[in-house]
């Protein structure tokens, strides 16, 4: 698993160039062009399990859901930061990937530090020391584990 950290701000833009807005609209299509204007290594070396760590303010800007779409399609376990905007948290959750606001894990982070993540329990331990964040919610959870909202709700309809 490999860390990766950027700073505040860091916008739908940053995330997924809005000049493909209208041209990529698959997970396929929009992976080769993750941070490519923040950080061009990014798509080419990012793998299953990889963990992103961010300032405040994760992913402001527009409510575009290729960004969120394109990180849960290359596998990132779970996005780690000081804060989030409020429409990317809500995308998030739709598309089953997890955020974790953990300020003071963040701001503890170097790189090279070894993370574990213990999301059941509600810590981050980085190089052994360890930070506590709430609990996330049963349903939130559960729909991360569903792979998204849509997926969720499909599964409860076909119980009843």
């Amino acid at each position: 698993m490999k860390v990766w950290k950027y700073g505040d701000n860091i916008n739908t833009d940053m995330l997924f160039p809005g000049k493909y807005t209208y041209t990529c609209s698959t997970a396929e299509e929009i992976k080769p062009h993750l941070l490519e204007d923040l950080d061009s290594s990014f798509s080419k070396q990012v793998k299953v399990g990889d963990i992103i760590f961010a300032g405040k303010n994760f992913g402001c800007g527009s409510s575009r859901e290729q960004p969120v779409i394109g990180l849960k399609a290359v596998g990132i376990k779970a996005v780690v930061a000081e804060s989030f905007a409020r429409i990317f948290y809500r995308a998030s959750i739709n598309q089953g990937l997890l955020l974790i606001e953990c300020p003071e894990a963040v701001k503890a982070y170097s790189k090279g530090d070894n993370i574990e993540l213990d999301v059941d329990n509600g810590k981050i331990i980085v190089s052994g020391k360890m930070f506590s964040f709430p609990k996330l919610p049963e349903e939130i959870l559960a729909i991360r584990d569903a792979g998204g909202l849509l997926a969720y709700t499909r599964s409860k309809l076909k119980k009843k």
